[in-house]
């Protein structure tokens, strides 16, 4: 009579140890995949551009030795001839009216450039996300590549000329830049620019460094598409630099862009901010 012979248990028993070790690589796998999306779609982005912090990078950059201070000149004696008052305030005008005067360029040599901690000139876009697992995030893209000029008669802003190269957008992680790059179309469409149609008056009160609040009114164009914007500025002289900052909300369709679009992003605001900070010299 044949006897049964029960398969051995210790071929079934590594067969279990093997699918639980399979089990725990794949949730392994999962979780590092995981963290690896979070961390490259973590909302890290840097704060929005604001006078306070710009003007405070020129001041730090420029803060002058003892050697370039200027010399002080002596008050007159008392004995001196008097002034005319109407003269002296004739001259006072007349020197704060020229103070700022003349044809500024836009200087990238001033500060640094980098996605944490830009101290220098750039342009650049957010806009917020909502993403898969993860939740809302703000994706920010700059450029430091910015032209341009701007040109002041007394305290009035009578032109102004602003190129960007949108193709050297950097944002928080280099992956991301081919996507915002080709939403902007950068490789038809490299250069967003502004066009000021209308003059700004500064007031006296800007060429004694104080700060000003303004409004820009001219021609924005992004994608190859010009429309009319007004966006809000701020600005001060400090230390022989005018700071702009800014910032406006648009419409991103009505330049014919797409918003840049990944598989975790479940959605993405069809609108964001167009904003700036730039350095004029002299």
């Amino acid at each position: 009579m044949d006897i049964p012979v029960e398969p051995p248990r210790r071929s079934t028993g590594r067969r279990r140890r093997l699918v639980k070790w399979i089990a725990g690589g794949v949730v392994v796998l999962a979780v590092l995949a995981g963290l690896g999306i979070w961390w490259f779609f973590k909302d890290d982005a840097p704060p929005q551009v604001t006078l306070d912090a710009a003007t405070a990078a020129i001041v730090e950059d420029t803060v002058p030795s003892a050697e370039t201070q200027p010399a002080v000149t002596a008050a007159p004696d008392a004995t001196d001839a008097a002034v005319d008052p109407t003269t002296a305030a004739t001259a006072t005008a007349g020197a704060t009216d020229t103070a700022i005067s003349g044809t500024w360029t836009v200087d990238t040599s001033i500060g640094t450039f980098s996605f944490e901690d830009s101290t220098g000139t750039f342009v650049g876009f957010r806009l917020q996300e909502e993403l898969n697992g993860i939740g809302s995030t703000t994706a920010v893209g700059r450029t430091p590549e910015v032209s341009g000029t701007m040109t002041i008669d007394g305290t009035t802003v009578t032109a102004v000329s602003v190129e960007a190269n949108m193709d050297a957008i950097t944002t928080n992680d280099s992956r991301r830049d081919d996507n915002a790059r080709r939403a902007l179309g950068t490789d038809e469409f490299p250069v967003a620019t502004f066009e000021l149609t209308q003059p700004i008056e500064l007031g006296d009160a800007a060429a004694s460094g104080e700060a000003v609040a303004v409004t820009a009114i001219g021609d924005l164009t992004i994608h190859g598409t010009t429309l009319p914007v007004e966006i809000p500025l701020e600005a001060q002289l400090v230390d022989g630099v005018v700071v702009v900052v800014g910032s406006v909300d648009v419409v991103f369709a009505d330049y014919g862009v797409s918003v840049p679009d990944a598989p975790i992003v479940v959605s993405a605001e069809d609108h964001g901010v167009i904003e700036l900070q730039l350095f004029f010299t002299i």
